[in-house]
């Protein structure tokens, strides 16, 4: 997939992962799209709910490699 901004948020622990995102989202347009990488557990659980919460789309994920990755789509 492609993607606008990559966050590199392996060995970060529960709620960095999140925090940085939310942080790296910002700066981006909507309809662009941040790549992060993460291997944290409960990423897992956290970056779906912090799209759902904060609207924004989850486009894509893998997790089936360490570090997961996640996609994620800024809207408006």
């Amino acid at each position: 997939m492609d993607y606008d901004a990559d966050l590199d948020a392996v060995g970060l622990l529960c709620p960095l992962p999140v925090l940085k995102a939310r942080k790296r989202l910002q700066a981006l347009a909507p309809g662009q799209v941040l790549r992060v990488a993460a291997d944290d557990p409960a990423a897992i659980v956290d970056i779906p709910h912090f799209c759902a919460e904060a609207g924004h789309e989850l486009a894509a994920t893998d997790l089936s490699q360490s570090p997961q990755i996640y996609f994620i789509r800024k809207t408006g």
